[in-house]
């Protein structure tokens, strides 16, 4: 979120207090991240510790924060899991967001800088570690499960059939209906490429694992002395492999990394067969999604009255360098 949202410091101060007795001495909102629907901060302690609060607002599930937390629980050190309120709970209610609070680390994302080779590595080590984790069956009976869905198909129809029937003042969603008008036999074809791809998957069940489903380069944080940290576990699912595997296939815009380093990842993951309807399933559903996110986010929001300009026009030019070539 780019927007600021309208809750005062002051009452972000109180409520880590409150439920987490941290004594907050500085509040700064950062300015990060394609989720609309999350916004982070950068606390400072009256001790000097600095700490990563996200608030979430919306659709919310608690595994979110309990899978992590499970993780780390079983030794995967590299998933980042929140700190728990002094009620044990992992979150809490903050003015229609859940607030949960996180180790601050000093470092970089894996956009704005190399892994080295022993990070590649550690970061296929530990996604193997995920996808081989057991959950314990009240957690894993709460977390989804893939079922090859065609609700961001049926919302980005929708998006189309709204750009040819309606005119916007809002200057955000006129640049993004004009590009769906432009590109729409593209995206039709993105459409109908998941559509079939989903088919023989629903026919032939694979196995389920564990998966994070976003891992790419923005949720891997560098830390001092090579550490790694996997972020952001707002939507993990039960389902192939591949969908986590797609983010490290090289070959594919979708991979998301500027430099994967695919010989690495698989030293540390360790030899694995890639199923290529899977792979390819989830590397077209993303690009479906990914526009259809941000169609719902303008043109609903635009609608609704939404003032997040910042994050509309930020929406609109991912989708725009989706087609640049």
């Amino acid at each position: 979120m780019l927007d600021k949202p309208d809750i005062e410091d002051a009452v972000i101060v109180a409520a880590v207090r409150d439920a987490i007795g941290l004594d907050v001495a500085q509040v700064v909102f950062l300015p990060l991240g394609a989720d609309f629907d999350t916004a982070v901060y950068k606390l400072v302690a009256a001790d000097g510790a600095a700490y990563f609060l996200k608030l979430r607002r919306g659709n919310f599930d608690e595994i979110a924060a309990a899978i992590p937390w499970y993780l780390q629980t079983q030794g995967i050190a590299a998933v980042m899991a929140p700190i728990p309120a002094t009620s044990g709970q992992l979150w809490t209610g903050l003015d229609g967001f859940r607030l949960i609070l996180y180790p601050f680390v000093e470092g970089h994302d894996g956009i704005g800088v190399e892994l080295s080779n022993r990070q590649w590595r550690e970061l296929g080590a530990a996604l193997k570690a995920v996808h081989a984790s057991r959950l314990p069956p009240d957690l894993a009976r709460r977390t989804p499960r893939e079922t090859y869905s065609p609700h961001w198909r049926g919302i980005l129809r929708a998006a189309l059939a709204r750009s040819e029937a309606s005119a916007y003042d809002d200057p955000a969603a006129a640049r993004l209906a004009a590009l769906l008008r432009a590109k729409r036999s593209e995206i039709e074809q993105f459409v109908e490429r998941a559509e079939r791809l989903a088919v023989p998957l629903r026919r032939h069940p694979r196995k389920f694992v564990l998966c994070h489903t976003d891992i790419h380069a923005a949720n891997v944080l560098l830390g001092a002395n090579d550490s790694l940290f996997i972020v952001d576990w707002d939507n993990p699912l039960l389902a192939p492999k591949e969908h986590d595997l797609m983010f490290m296939d090289g070959s594919n815009d979708e991979g998301m990394w500027h430099n994967p380093r695919e010989d690495l990842f698989y030293e540390g993951y360790g030899q694995t067969e890639v199923d290529p309807v899977a792979l390819a399933y989830y590397q077209v559903e993303r690009v479906v999604e990914d526009i259809a996110v941000t169609c719902e986010m303008v043109f609903s929001g635009t609608e609704a009255g939404d003032l997040r300009t910042g994050d509309r026009e930020q929406g609109v030019q991912y989708v725009v360098n989706r087609f640049v070539q």
